[in-house]
């Protein structure tokens, strides 16, 4: 299982890249692998605001679906219409299909996400 050093992480198997005050959000290698092929991607609006917990969108494989939250409070900046169009890119590239960016309003919005180091912790108190 991949985990990049340079991504913040949740309990709840999201990732959240920072660039500036701008956040990119998807779903871990652990979670798409946990869902199996997922075969469709639902997203927020740009423009939406989400509170740091919400339901942001779900994902559904041919096994399950799943909720993904809003590991940071903000505003949805962007939303990436390429994995809507081909949701298995989630499953092929889980750090590289992120699947909102959002505008945070505070820095301190990552405040409480997950290191490498702590997401792999937990990964191993799952198993």
């Amino acid at each position: 299982m991949e985990l990049k050093q340079d991504l913040l992480y949740t309990e709840d198997h999201e990732w959240v890249r920072v660039e500036g005050e701008r956040a990119y959000i998807g779903i871990t290698d652990y979670a798409q692998k946990a869902l199996g092929d997922i075969v469709f991607v639902d997203l927020p609006e740009v423009d939406d605001f989400l509170e740091k917990g919400d339901v942001l969108g779900a994902v559904e494989s041919v096994k399950a679906a799943s909720d993904i939250f809003a590991p940071v409070s903000g505003t949805v900046l962007e939303v990436n219409e390429e994995i809507m169009d081909e949701p298995g890119l989630v499953n092929s590239q889980p750090y590289e299909s992120w699947m909102i960016c959002v505008g945070m309003d505070s820095l301190d919005a990552v405040e409480g996400l997950l290191s490498k180091e702590a997401y792999e912790a937990l990964l191993q108190e799952e198993e």
